[in-house]
């Protein structure tokens, strides 16, 4: 796993992910499980239970590509960098209105877009001889 900048950024990713969103958990008692406004993460974050089950969901499938396999990384790196990258410009969009069910802040869409530029930079750079759609196989 340590010569694979996929698998460690994933399965570092993937831990620090899931970790947040149990955390989460602890400041959104009261809130709405879709409410556009939540409790303060680390007194910056906006999170919502929704919010707090995507960061389990997002880290979960991070940590396990990342112990899995490089092309799994890979792959999963990319397309979760991607979303990101759509959430964290579109987030600022969302606020202050009804759609913003993952009660998103300003905050929250700069961690995005930083989570995007590591996940998609590291997805896109690193690890080019392996192929993301073709697990197990180099090209």
């Amino acid at each position: 796993m340590r010569s694979s900048p996929n698998r460690l950024v994933a399965t570092i990713f993937g831990a620090v992910y899931i970790l947040v969103g149990l955390l989460g958990f602890a400041v959104t008692s009261g809130v709405g499980f879709i409410a556009t406004e939540g409790g303060l993460l680390l007194g910056v974050f906006e999170v919502n239970p929704l919010h707090n089950i995507a960061h389990l969901l997002i880290g979960a499938a991070l940590l396990i590509a990342g112990l899995k396999s490089v092309p799994a990384a890979k792959a999963v790196n990319v397309t979760v960098g991607a979303v990101y990258l759509l959430l964290g410009i579109v987030g600022f969009f969302l606020v202050d209105t009804a759609l913003n069910i993952l009660a998103l802040n300003t905050a929250d869409h700069f961690l995005h877009l930083a989570s995007a530029l590591v996940l998609l930079g590291v997805g896109l750079a690193a690890d080019r001889n392996v192929r993301a759609d073709a697990p197990g196989r180099t090209v």
